[in-house]
């Protein structure tokens, strides 16, 4: 097995907060912050992450729980002479004034889906999902592996915030050795859930969040010799459990006879895998 480079830290997973880290021997890259700072430093600190090792910030899309802590964290970082770039598109940007503070503090670049961009010795490739925002993103990150006799490179797959898998994000995650994917409802549990109707339309629907079911469906179709790590991502606190993915996914790898870890990002414990 070639020698790993890629290491994914997920801070808070959920509707009440969203935020990562793609750590490449030191060097990060975020995704997203919708956390106050004061947890976003406090949980970095609990994985023993110097958060002043963050080189860029990358925004999936404008919602505030994954957009409402940047400007307190940005300027935060910058009082301890850490100034990240934020990669953003600008519909995300016209559409959010959270982002638009973001332009007093630090560079702010545009970002496309179909584009490669080159950051913290990492190749990120940003894709679009199917969410009900101005514009929304996954991405595609590559890394060369730590043993020059592999030719391959390291692959992170990162998707949260859709409502199915549009091809184009299929193809960019395929060959990914550590998955992030959306699994954020049961399927029964929304149905019967207390949301209102027209909550559970847009949650179901194409611009909504994929179940889990749909989940690992979309797992089952990347399986390979490369995947070794999952992680469920976005899970609802009202209409799932965070055991009900790990299990619908082991399920559906057992029938595969696939051996990939599985483990649930969670709203208030961060987590790593590597």
């Amino acid at each position: 097995m070639a020698s790993c480079t890629l290491s994914l830290h997920v801070l808070s997973s959920g509707s009440c907060g969203n935020a990562a880290l793609v750590d490449y021997q030191g060097h990060l890259l975020a995704i997203d912050c919708g956390i106050c700072k004061r947890e976003y430093l406090r949980r970095c600190a609990d994985l023993h992450i110097d958060p002043c090792a963050i080189q860029a910030i990358l925004i999936t899309h404008d919602h505030s729980d994954h957009t409402k802590g940047l400007g307190v964290l940005a300027r935060g970082l910058a009082k301890q002479g850490c100034h990240p770039a934020v990669y953003v598109s600008d519909t995300v940007r016209d559409a959010s004034p959270r982002v638009q503070e973001l332009e007093r503090i630090c560079d702010v670049h545009p970002m496309s889906a179909g584009s490669s961009l080159s950051l913290a010795g990492m190749q990120v490739m940003p894709f679009h999902t199917s969410h009900d925002a101005a514009e929304s993103f996954g991405f595609r990150i590559e890394a060369p592996n730590a043993s020059d006799s592999c030719a391959q490179n390291d692959v992170l797959g990162f998707m949260t915030d859709t409502g199915i898998v549009p091809d184009a994000a299929h193809e960019a995650l395929k060959g990914s050795r550590i998955l992030g994917i959306e699994s954020n409802h049961d399927v029964t549990m929304l149905a019967t859930g207390e949301y209102p109707a027209s909550l559970k339309r847009r949650i179901r629907s194409d611009y909504g969040h994929l179940s889990n079911d749909e989940c690992a469906t979309e797992v089952s179709r990347l399986l390979n010799d490369s995947l070794e790590q999952i992680v469920a991502l976005h899970i609802s606190e009202h209409n799932n459990t965070f055991g009900m993915p790990v299990r619908v996914l082991e399920s559906m790898l057992a029938h595969n006879g696939h051996h990939a870890h599985v483990q649930a990002g969670l709203p208030r414990t961060p987590i790593s895998v590597s």
